[in-house]
Parts: C-alpha cells; sequence; structure tokens
C-alpha cells in the first residue's frame, strides 16, 4: 500500500490524508454500526492519529459502547455520509469507513467482529477469522495487529 491514503465524504466538504500503513482493518456487525451504514455492518480501517490530516468539520456522533468506552462516528454535516470514528479506548487511532477511500480497494479486511450481531441476510466472507465481540489485540506496529485469538 502506498501513502498517502486519502478520501473524504460524498460532497467534498470534508477531506482527510493519511500518511501511515494500516494498523487494522475489518467488519463491525453491531448494531451502532448497522444503524450508521443502514447496512449490516460498517467496513473499517484504522490508522495512526496523528497520521491523519483532516480538513473540514464532522459532525460526531457518541455512543456508549459495551466496553465502556464512547464510541464516536464522524458524519458530513452537509451530506450526511459517514466518514470516521474514534474510540476513548484506543486515543490514538482514527478508524475511516472504508466506502469514504477515494481507493477503497487498499481496504484489506482481517477479521469480523460483534458477530453476535450480525443479521442472517448479512453474508461474512467465510475466509476472515470472526469474533462474537472486540477480541484483544496484539502487536504495536502498524500492519501488524491482529486478533490474540479465534472464536
Amino acid at each position: 500500500m502506498s501513502t498517502p491514503i486519502k478520501g473524504g465524504c460524498a460532497c467534498g466538504a470534508i477531506r482527510y490524508e493519511i500518511a501511515a500503513e494500516p494498523i487494522m482493518a475489518g467488519h463491525c456487525q453491531c448494531r451502532d454500526c448497522q444503524h450508521a451504514t443502514g447496512g449490516g455492518h460498517a467496513s473499517m480501517i484504522a490508522f495512526p492519529k496523528a497520521a491523519a490530516k483532516v480538513s473540514g468539520s464532522p459532525k460526531f456522533h457518541d455512543v456508549k459502547a459495551d466496553s465502556g468506552n464512547t464510541a464516536s462516528r464522524g458524519f458530513c454535516p452537509s451530506c450526511g455520509s459517514f466518514v470516521m470514528a474514534r474510540n476513548s479506548g484506543m486515543p490514538d487511532m482514527v478508524m475511516i469507513a472504508a466506502g469514504s477511500l477515494d481507493d477503497p480497494s487498499v481496504f484489506k479486511p482481517q477479521m469480523v467482529v460483534y458477530t453476535r450481531s450480525a443479521q442472517p441476510w448479512d453474508r461474512m466472507d467465510p475466509e476472515l477469522p470472526k469474533f462474537a465481540s472486540l477480541p484483544e489485540m496484539k502487536g504495536p506496529a502498524p500492519g501488524q495487529m491482529s486478533p490474540a485469538r479465534s472464536q
């Protein structure tokens, strides 16, 4: 993958540029992601927050995650596009909605999380590891994070 990685919302009011390789990527099937996307899951790619430059002002909606942390979703206030997310439990990361990438082919999912909330009509890639909730992660290096255990 080559950096910088760029993307933004549908109308262009929010743009981002990331000068780092992804830390992790996957599909989240929690009910909050289902509400945010209007689908069965959200496809997210995580990067170091310090490597991300954002122009425009996303509006964030906060919810209490089952971990007790605050999960925040960033939307464009003009067009409503879901662009990014953050979590108080991972303050040094920014999660980018894969569909907001200028080149969505850079998204390479590594896992499916919160499968306990999966909808029967949302088909999962049989090759990806699946987790009922968010697994413990190991490895601090970008591109090196992986699930610590499978379920």
